[in-house]
């Protein structure tokens, strides 16, 4: 009899046994398991959250099918300690383990509220916007120019309130450091001061995730780092027979090929144009160069150039210098970098505004002239209506 009572439970503990590791099995499955959700969500994580808590959100917002197995799943691989505060992009589909992995993984905001400094040519605009989880695209809220002399709007002070709020600073292609320096001065999250902007054309256009207490120095630390990366490579992959000494001839070369056209398939002829001369001994003749004289990058002339400046001396005139000027006139992005060291095979010498937003080019002085001829009918049309 008491054979028979030991067989039993024997077998009793094997079939629980069993059942127990099927369980499990079962178990691991869901948490790797493809999740219901149909469309993207953002999950906010507030501060001092518990897993436990975040499983109920999850199972509200039918991200998950059980906040059990979630909350199991997330102990047995020792994440449940993890939380990072912020608001994140669940996409669609999203498994447990991946949802897991998101909220604990660490890192920036990839949802809800940014604040992004637009720093541009000619003003930089400070925008507050939101991330909509079903296009994956932000919405503005509000915005504001830095420039303005009105106050920034309350939504502002609002989302600074709020959990997961991001900072990023984009940076246009040919803004100056002066420029970038003073977007920076007006990032309240970041720490630190400048003591002057970084050398012209060291900072890479871009745009810059901004973590709270990172100081100023810092950021543009990053930009220069990145700079130099797309400049050395470029340099090593260099045409042939240029007429650049060193990287920094280079980098003062692109500055003045990315103030000079803002069309992506005219750089290298604008290149061309400009090595052609050099080699030839030509002055650049370049007006940007002599806007740079005046300015020193710290602000958009905003007019046309006087006659009187085209003939003025500065160490940037390039009507009145030989070859390049001492400095880059502003930070230039990877593709004109990239042109002033390989430039397009032409022979062309000259190039005007031809009206369409791009340029028309010469190999010879009675081409050109023919050229500046018709741009300045175009001019008298448009002045005119």
């Amino acid at each position: 009899m008491w054979r028979n009572i030991a067989s039993n439970a024997l077998t009793l503990l094997i079939v629980l046994a069993f059942l127990a590791g099927g369980v499990i099995l079962w178990g691991k499955s869901q948490y790797s398991a493809t999740g219901p959700l149909e469309d993207p969500i953002c999950l906010e994580v507030e501060r001092g959250a518990t897993m436990t808590g975040i499983s109920r959100k999850l199972e509200a917002q039918g991200a998950v099918t059980s906040g059990f197995i979630y909350r199991v799943g997330t102990d047995y691989s020792e994440l449940s300690d993890d939380l990072k505060a912020g608001s994140f992009l669940v996409p669609e589909g999203a498994s447990m383990a991946e949802i897991a992995d998101i909220v604990t993984r660490g890192g920036g905001s990839t949802c809800g509220t940014e604040i992004l400094y637009r720093v541009g040519i000619a003003d930089t605009r400070i925008e507050l916007r939101e991330l909509d989880p079903k296009t994956v695209q932000y919405q503005t809220v509000a915005e504001h120019s830095l420039g303005s002399e009105e106050p920034r709007p309350e939504a502002f002070s609002e989302a600074r309130a709020g959990t997961g709020l991001r900072h990023r600073l984009a940076m246009a292609e040919g803004v100056t450091s002066w420029q970038v320096s003073r977007a920076l001065d007006a990032i309240e999250i970041l720490a630190g001061g400048l003591d002057a902007p970084p050398a012209e054309g060291t900072l890479a256009p871009d745009s810059y995730e901004l973590r709270r207490g990172e100081t100023r120095q810092e950021v543009i630390e990053r930009m220069q780092e990145k700079q130099q990366f797309i400049l050395n490579a470029a340099w090593r992959e260099r045409a042939d027979d240029l007429p650049l000494e060193t990287p920094q001839e280079a980098l003062i070369l692109a500055s003045i090929i990315e103030k000079e056209t803002a069309l992506p398939e005219e750089r290298r002829q604008v290149a061309s144009v400009f090595v052609n001369r050099l080699k030839a001994d030509m002055r650049l003749q370049t007006d940007p160069t002599v806007i740079y004289g005046i300015t020193e990058g710290q602000k958009p002339l905003g007019r046309g150039l006087l006659q009187s400046e085209l003939r003025r001396e500065t160490p940037w005139n390039t009507y009145v210098i030989d070859g390049l000027p001492p400095t880059p006139i502003a930070n230039p992005g990877r593709a004109s970098i990239e042109a002033a060291l390989d430039p397009a095979p032409t022979e062309y010498l000259y190039f005007v505004a031809d009206g369409s937003g791009g340029h028309a080019f010469a190999e010879t002085l009675a081409e050109h002239n023919a050229n500046v001829r018709k741009w300045r009918r175009i001019e008298t049309e448009r002045n005119g209506d």
